[in-house]
């Protein structure tokens, strides 16, 4: 087992420190950052009047009432902190950032080459005092870990040094609360195990039979064997094109004939990066101030042609009255790649694909001819009805998100009819005396179902029936209330309908293939 020397740099306080870098604030004020009603982080002054993280948003203002509150803002963390990683890069080489304010450098290289393992700590906080970061700490160890509960040890030095091969005797009078692992720390509590030294000093095999994997992984972290690697960062390459016209173009013709070499050089730097696009984003900015921003997917991926495509479909939906003009002057065009894979992945067979690479080709040329809406997929999505579970999406884009799978009560049960009618089907279902069969208020039949017409004039025989199954939906809404009873049955030949009675008429909805 290898376990790396690690040099590990923490920005206390850090959602604090980019919330009030955003917003102008005073970092030593009372500060609070708010997600669902709790506080997520909050700054020194504002844990010095009783705030504490998880409390609730009204009483944290109770203990402390000039508490300033901003919602928390995930990404801003991230975007605050890759400046810091640019500086850490500048010094070091190989950082891998644990989550923002907090990031891991292998400590070997730097430590030789400026002298010592304090002395590179030192170059790093010198960086970052560069940037208006004065509170920052190192801390170096055994393993990512070990060097994480070092720095966050109450602060002696600016650099904390956790001798090599001592891992396990620093961590020892620690509290298992530390561990990362809530759950299994109340465990060991209520077993009479209070710090990791006396979870370390447990059977190996012992924990891995009883808590399996984590448990085994996380022992491991307590008995200093942090084997976990440091994994260098690798900057993204700047994938993205843009072009600015002057004077602004008005027609979308001239846009996308002064994009077709941008659109060239954006394909061409994703091949020299052995990567593809499969969806990107093209930003339009008008004369007027107005900027239109729209993702694109694409079923492989995309060409140049299909880049200039789609801008011209962006333009043709900015508001235009005809094909040839836009409602305000194009300044600049940017395009930006969203998702990447290996070009690898979407190399062509050898002998081809057949007539899959025929459809596709196709469908894609029919697309560009028709526009963005031109060709539609089939998708099935969520909801109790059938006819909208079916939806339709242009060729190449993703299917709305409806979840599928949701419990939707009252939607039939698997397997789904094979047929589901545009428009319903009139139908007339009658009983043995030739009456017609009606459901009353409490969803009694005024007799079995015997015979029912699909056409009009046949009557069929009705082998089985099943039903009825109330639907009532949007009960709250008088316009778009629907009060329905649904049933399968199975005519004399054999096929299987779904029918619905629906304000005192029968229609069929669905047949089963």
């Amino acid at each position: 087992m290898t376990i790396t020397r690690t040099m590990l740099l923490w920005c206390p306080d850090w959602p604090i420190t980019a919330a009030a870098r955003a917003d102008g604030l005073d970092p030593s004020t009372p500060i609070a950052l708010v997600d669902r009603g709790e506080v997520y982080a909050c700054s020194a002054a504002a844990r010095r009047e009783g705030v504490r993280r998880g409390q609730r948003m009204r009483d944290a203002q109770a203990r402390c009432p000039s508490l300033l509150l901003r919602r928390y803002d995930a990404g801003l963390d991230a975007r605050a902190f890759a400046p810091v990683l640019s500086a850490l890069e500048q010094t070091v080489p190989a950082v891998q950032p644990l989550r923002p304010g907090i990031a891991a450098m292998r400590a070997a290289g730097p430590a030789q080459y400026y002298g010592g393992e304090e002395e590179a700590g030192l170059w790093l906080l010198d960086a970052l005092h560069e940037l208006g970061i004065h509170d920052a700490r190192v801390a170096i160890a055994d393993g990512p870990f070990t060097a994480e509960q070092a720095v966050r040890m109450p602060r002696r030095s600016r650099v904390s040094i956790v001798p090599e091969g001592r891992a396990a005797e620093f961590l020892a009078p620690l509290p298992v609360g530390r561990l990362g692992d809530p759950q299994l720390a109340t465990l060991l509590r209520r077993l009479g195990i209070g710090t990791m030294g006396e979870f370390a000093a447990l059977s190996g095999s012992d924990v891995s039979a009883r808590f399996g994997p984590a448990g085994a992984l996380v022992h491991a972290l307590a008995s200093g064997s942090d084997s976990r690697p440091v994994l260098a960062r690798h900057p993204p390459r700047e994938l993205d094109r843009s072009i600015g016209f002057e004077p602004p173009l008005d027609r979308i013709d001239q846009v996308a004939f002064g994009f077709r070499a941008i659109a060239d050089g954006f394909v061409q730097g994703l091949v020299a990066a052995k990567l593809v696009c499969t969806a990107l984003r093209i930003e339009v900015d008008a004369a007027d101030g107005e900027v239109s921003e729209r993702s694109w997917l694409h079923p492989r991926s995309f060409t140049a042609a299909d880049v200039v495509d789609r801008l011209r479909w962006q333009l043709q939906g900015a508001g235009a009255a005809s094909g040839s003009g836009l409602g305000s002057p194009v300044t600049r065009v940017r395009v930006v790649p969203e998702e990447v894979d290996a070009i690898g992945h979407h190399e062509h067979g050898l002998w081809g694909t057949g007539h899959d690479e025929r459809v596709y080709h196709a469908l894609s040329r029919v697309q560009s001819m028709l526009g963005h809406g031109g060709v539609l997929t089939a998708s099935v999505g969520g909801g109790r009805g059938l006819r909208e579970r079916g939806l339709l999406t242009a060729w190449g884009d993703r299917a709305p998100q409806q979840a599928a799978a949701a419990p939707w009560p009252g939607r039939l049960p698997d397997p789904a009819p094979g047929t589901v009618f545009e428009a319903p089907l009139p139908v007339a279902v009658v009983d043995l005396r030739g009456d017609g069969v009606t459901v009353d208020a409490r969803g009694v039949l005024s007799a079995a179902p015997d015979r029912f017409s699909a056409d009009g004039s046949t009557l069929l025989g009705i082998r089985a029936w099943a039903g009825p199954w109330p639907l009532n939906e949007r009960w709250w809404d008088a316009q778009k209330a629907r009060s329905a009873h649904r049933f399968q049955v199975v005519d004399a030949r054999g096929a299987a309908w779904l029918l619905v009675l629906e304000g005192g008429l029968w229609h069929a909805e669905a047949r089963y293939d």
